[in-house]
């Protein structure tokens, strides 16, 4: 009777995982790259003329467009949570410590918004634009292309709790990011693909002044320039770019490279980079930009389709910072 009982259980138990990987498989599956061919033909065409100009005006845009689909995905799904103001009933993710004075590009955001909204009203979701935008970023300052599947639905809540909890530190140690990432699904290899991202844009000076002030596996030259600009107390806001070599204004391989030659801004980042299980990943990139960009591709695509929300479920926002 007890032997019968825990095969019982061991089925139901296997046969409920198998039922919650079937929901996740459905919502995935729901996603097209032609979604919007009938109910919103231009809708691919808008987004990108906004991030063309975006990015054009300020060559920084870019990573920060980037870095919000990221910041996205990692909390709760890619389902634009990140984008809501607080409400009466919830607190955002907005002032979450990775995100406050942080995250920027919400305005390119609300234009394609509003563009879209005057084309095809009610359509477009503003966690599809986040991922579109992303991908456009990346192609602007000549990094890779990929197809983006689409049919993401908006979410009615955001977790400020999660956003502190699930979103990788910029302190933490090489064990720490290969739990964090494998939280979310993905290999050592593709969190070293996406790391790539810090090839553009810019950190804050708090996110890496125990770095260079701290670190011992840091090139002198690279520390001191850094040190001139974060002091070791004040100017927390004051800004360096994570690819001093070419301000952060082209999407490239030199990220990989200045690991290699112990130039990783965060901490976080020159752990990928410190004689441990992910250094060969980081000078197989850094020796190749092409082998980067496709597995960068790769990586950006499985990000995208985190548990995303799907008809029935959620909603399409016509303003991206609050829900219907």
């Amino acid at each position: 009777m007890a032997a019968s009982s825990f095969f019982l259980n061991r089925h139901l138990k296997l046969s409920f995982c198998v039922f919650l990987l079937c929901l996740s498989g459905t919502a995935v599956a729901q996603l097209s790259s032609t979604y919007y061919l009938l109910s919103c033909p231009l809708a691919l065409s808008v987004i990108e003329a906004e991030v063309v100009t975006a990015v054009s005006s300020e060559p920084r845009m870019g990573a920060s467009l980037l870095r919000l689909h990221f910041h996205d995905c990692f909390v709760q799904g890619c389902d634009a949570s990140v984008l809501l103001d607080d409400t009466a009933n919830f607190t955002g993710e907005k002032t979450a410590f990775p995100n406050n004075n942080s995250l920027r590009g919400f305005d390119v955001i609300d234009s394609i918004k509003y563009k879209l909204e005057q084309l095809c009203p009610g359509v477009v979701s503003c966690a599809d634009i986040l991922a579109v935008a992303a991908r456009d970023s990346v192609y602007a300052l000549g990094g890779p292309h990929w197809e983006v599947r689409l049919g993401r639905k908006d979410s009615t809540n955001a977790s400020f709790s999660d956003a502190n909890k699930d979103l990788p530190a910029p302190f933490l140690n090489l064990s720490s990011l290969i739990t964090a990432f494998a939280n979310k699904g993905f290999s050592q290899q593709e969190m070293v693909a996406l790391s790539g991202s810090h090839t553009i844009g810019m950190a804050a000076c708090r996110m890496f002044r125990n770095r260079i002030y701290n670190d011992t596996n840091i090139e002198s030259s690279f520390q001191a320039s850094e040190q001139a600009v974060c002091p070791a107390v004040g100017g927390d806001g004051k800004l360096a770019f994570f690819d001093a070599t070419n301000n952060g204004n082209s999407f490239d391989n030199l990220y990989y490279q200045n690991l290699v030659n112990q130039k990783g801004l965060l901490h976080s980042d020159q752990e990928l980079f410190n004689g441990g299980a992910t250094d060969s990943l980081v000078q197989d990139y850094a020796r190749d930009s092409s082998l980067f960009f496709h597995d960068f591709a790769d990586a950006m695509i499985k990000m995208s389709e985190l548990t995303p929300l799907t008809a029935p479920n959620g909603q399409v926002r016509t303003d991206c910072r609050k829900i219907n």
